[in-house]
């Protein structure tokens, strides 16, 4: 039988169109080594100061990936859990840019948690009806554990039920390197890679709450004492609009951020697994100090490359 032969022009074609599905593959789906995802490859490359230990992932909105730095490997993530946990109730229980949603009465273990020494926790009173927006603010701003998890019994009617669901929502986002136990982080069994905690990002600042919560400095609401205050201290500083903090020893520092370049861009990132081993406070000092200078670096190098 006769075979038909190819043009070498429409030959040439076809390597061309393969090779360029390849690429835009290796961005969105990075390969794996013996199961460990690589970082994707930047489409923008800017002469960045990535982390020197850990792992980190940035982006910018409508114009790519900026690359990565470290073995995308899954560590624990501490307080950056708590993403998922607000994307998770808002889906269940969405809310309006004003709205304050419906009450929810603090039952008598969230107030028992909130004396806790051991972890981050928010004082809130058994019996006090609170709305869902402010106690998603209890929960990102000074992220109070003891409130994720009174969300996450609220939304479910446990915690176990919840983390179902956290999970079957990082499935459908291709989180494949995640898992979450709990809703508020304090597990060093959930873990994540950077690439996938930037996946969340981008689909959490699609979300006019969080986006509005992330990005407030300091807040009151009634029944809670005092001005709480946000534990990403980069707000307002280089266009920083969120995200969330995670520190403890296993977790060392971590920070899923936000910002906007002068013109408006989104610029995304995810800094994991800074000082693990040593004091939460001191892992939290490192992921902040890096992600500050990673962000000042993609501020000041951005506009030459987007130009």
């Amino acid at each position: 039988m006769a075979r038909t032969r190819i043009p070498p022009v429409v030959a040439g074609v076809a390597a061309a169109v393969a090779v360029a599905l390849a690429a835009a593959c290796w961005v969105v789906f990075p390969p794996e080594i013996a199961g460990r995802a690589l970082a994707a490859r930047p489409v923008v490359d800017l002469p960045l100061p990535w982390p020197a230990e850990g792992q980190a992932s940035a982006e910018v909105q409508n114009l790519g990936s900026l690359g990565g730095h470290g073995e995308q490997r899954p560590v624990p993530i501490a307080s950056v859990t708590k993403v998922m946990t607000a994307y998770v109730v808002l889906k269940d229980h969405p809310l309006g840019p004003d709205e304050a949603g419906p009450e929810i009465t603090v039952d008598e273990q969230a107030e028992a948690e909130s004396t806790s020494a051991e972890e981050s926790s928010v004082p809130v009173r058994a019996g006090r009806r609170l709305g869902e927006r402010d106690l998603l603010a209890l929960m990102l701003v000074p992220s109070g554990n003891n409130v994720a998890r009174l969300l996450a019994r609220w939304d479910a009617g446990s915690q176990d039920a919840f983390v179902a669901k956290m999970n079957r929502e990082a499935a459908a986002l291709g989180m494949a390197g995640t898992t979450y136990t709990g809703a508020s982080g304090v597990e060093d069994s959930t873990t994540s890679t950077a690439a996938d905690q930037l996946r969340l990002a981008r689909e959490a600042m699609k979300n006019p709450v969080i986006r509005a919560i992330a990005a407030t400095p300091a807040l009151r609401v009634d029944g809670v004492p005092g001005a709480v205050v946000n534990t990403n201290t980069l707000l307002g500083r280089d266009g920083v609009i969120g995200l969330k903090t995670g520190s403890s020893t296993a977790a060392g520092g971590a920070l899923m951020w936000a910002a906007r370049t002068r013109g408006g861009a989104l610029i995304l990132g995810v800094v994991l697994h800074q000082s693990p081993g040593g004091t939460p406070a001191a892992g939290l000092r490192a992921a902040l100090e890096n992600s500050e200078k990673l962000i000042a670096a993609i501020q000041r190098e951005l506009p030459a490359a987007a130009g």
